[in-house]
């Protein structure tokens, strides 16, 4: 992680599972709010009521397509106060960031998660 580890606010709850990923791969709290604020992809996550999204590092446009080579993928949850499916009203802590990670390349439509962050994550729930 640059700089200093996130802190818990009213907006945001970082988990330790996110921190540590934050670590690893090198992210700050400013890179992974930039990736949930304006995503390239979003996809449903494969937790229950999850939200993964995925910004591209580094984008060019070549011959009027867009490329890259490494993509930042962050996975999070809404914390609703009613706990119906459709999230209307959210608590203080609105979301929960569950995980961070890069992506080398382009991952493929439907599940851009690899395996070893599902087995984290599956340790962990």
């Amino acid at each position: 992680m640059l700089g200093k580890e996130p802190k818990n606010t009213s907006r945001y709850f970082w988990t330790e599972h996110a921190k540590f990923k934050m670590r690893f791969y090198g992210l700050s709290e400013q890179k992974v709010l930039g990736v949930i604020s304006s995503p390239k992809r979003k996809e449903e996550g494969i937790v229950e009521k999850t939200i993964a999204v995925m910004k591209p590092v580094l984008p060019k446009v070549i011959d009027g397509k867009e490329v890259w080579k490494q993509e930042v993928w962050v996975m999070y949850q809404k914390k609703c106060k009613n706990k119906k499916s459709k999230c209307k009203i959210l608590e203080k802590n609105s979301l929960k960031i569950i995980s961070a990670w890069r992506y080398p390349g382009v991952s493929p439509q439907k599940n851009p998660i690899p395996e070893e962050i599902l087995w984290e994550l599956s340790r962990i729930s």
